[in-house]
Parts: structure tokens; sequence; C-alpha cells
């Protein structure tokens, strides 16, 4: 079985920390062997991620998108209405989209399968908002102080985060939580998460020392759904209120909206290629 994109281009970050120039040879080697080589790269910083007039003029069909969470969200919002595909590659600090896409698994892995045609392409349900567009997650609540911890950490080393780590935990245990509706509890934070059947809704829970611990933990260890949670709702439209503005956390980047806040179920506006 062989793949039937034959002009890929490649997104990639040269000063991300995750960024490994070996790896890079790997995928534009892999795309060569296939008899698919790179049109491309678009590096950033200092290059600029291409909208779909720019694939349309290369007739790139395939793009790479080695990147964090919030750049693969950047690039399908600029290509939206392109008639290529777009592939998510762990390239970031979480890559929640690609391990939902392809599973825990290496960029060049995931890239040898879809260049032997192991692959299926369709639009992915999205959640929409007044503050854009989330394909994989949005947190809202006072408790995404602990993803400007977690990037403390990564930035300036584990000190520098303790040093944060206080307010974090003062925001999460104090301020005012977040509800879906006006009559519902009140949570540090409710995570929104797009699938098939409508937006699901889940709130954190801190009822205890330990589970303010795990929620901790799940932050600075990558993935914030790794903490104690439960279902309060799915639906096509959720309605988040709180008696402050709403910190987000959107697709990995801090964002904050208004009270009361709409969410919507969408569906990406470009492909996306998955192999699980």
């Amino acid at each position: 079985m062989t793949s039937s994109f034959t002009r890929p281009a490649l997104i990639c970050n040269t000063q991300s920390g995750s960024h490994d120039a070996a790896v890079r040879e790997q995928i534009a080697d892999l795309c060569r062997a296939h008899n698919a080589p790179l049109v491309t790269t678009f590096a950033l910083p200092d290059g600029d991620i291409p909208d779909t007039d720019a694939l349309k003029q290369r007739g790139i069909d395939l793009l790479l998108v080695w990147t964090g969470d919030g750049t693969i969200n950047a690039a399908a919002t600029k290509t939206a209405g392109w008639d290529g595909a777009i592939l998510a590659l762990p390239g970031g600090t979480l890559n929640l989209l690609s391990k939902a896409l392809h599973g825990d698994r290496s960029a060049p892995d995931i890239l040898a399968d879809v260049l032997q045609g192991k692959t299926r392409r369709s639009a992915i349900p999205t959640v929409q908002s007044d503050a854009g567009t989330a394909f994989i997650t949005v947190v809202a609540g006072p408790a995404t102080r602990w993803a400007e911890v977690r990037e403390t950490m990564r930035q300036d080393g584990i000190i520098e985060a303790s040093r944060a780590a206080p307010e974090a935990l003062d925001e999460m245990l104090n301020a005012p939580g977040v509800r879906v509706g006006s009559e519902g509890e009140a949570y540090p934070a409710v995570i929104l998460t797009p699938t098939a059947d409508g937006i699901r809704a889940d709130g954190i829970l801190a009822e205890g020392t330990g589970d303010v611990l795990r929620h901790g933990l799940a932050w600075l260890g990558g993935d914030f759904r790794d903490g104690p949670s439960e279902l309060i709702a799915t639906a096509n439209t959720i309605v988040l209120e709180s008696e402050q503005t709403i910190s987000l956390e959107f697709d990995g980047e801090l964002d904050e909206v208004a009270s009361p806040a709409k969410f919507s179920l969408g569906a990406s506006a470009v492909d996306f290629v998955a192999t699980a």
C-alpha cells in the first residue's frame, strides 16, 4: 500500500526545547525514501505558519506539523478550507492531539505509516467559542494557573516553579470557580473535550489534600486530565459561568473570556490524518 500524498511540507520550531535535528533529518529521509520529498520547510520562529493560499501555490497536499499543540491549532486555523490534510506529529511538551490521533508514538514511526498508506483522513470535532477554536481541550477556571507554573518549570527550572506554586494553589482553592449553567456546582476548573457525541464537560475535584496534590502533579507532569474529576454533562452547547473573568487554557495557550461564555461543538475546517 502506498500513500496518496506526494507533496508534503514540514512546519517545525528550531527554537523549541523539543526540536531534534536528527529527528528532523529522519523525517526528510523518510519522505525521500517514499518518493515524496519535502517541498519546503516552514521553520519557526523566523518563518511564518503558511495559510491556505501559500500551500495551494506550491501544490502541497500534506502538512507535517511537528510542533506543540498551540502551533498545530494555529496551523489548522490558518489553513481552513484547504483541500490537503494536516499530520500532527509530536514536537512539543504535551502532544495531546498527536496522541489522540496516533497514540503515544514517535514522529518517524507515525510518518512511516502515513507514507505507506496506513491511514485515514477526516475532519475532527472541535470546541468553538468567541475565544477561538480548540482542537483538543479547553480548560476553564482558576486552576489554569498551574499551566503558568508548568511553563515556569519548563523554562526556568523547578526552583522558580516552586516559588510560583503557592499562588496557583491559592487560586485553585479560593478563587471563584466555574460552573456549567447558572445553577451548577462550581469547580476549580472545567475541562471541555470535543467528541463525536458532543462536548464533554468534566469538573476537576479538589475536595482534600490528596486531590490537590494529584492535580498539581498532573499539571506539572503534562496532562491535566490525569487529575481527579467527574463528568458534568455532554452536549452540543456548553455555557460556563463564574463570578469573575474565566481563565482559559486553549489547546495549551492561555487566554481569558468574560462570563457567561458559550462553547459549541464544531468540526475542523481542514482534514487531519490519523493512524490509530
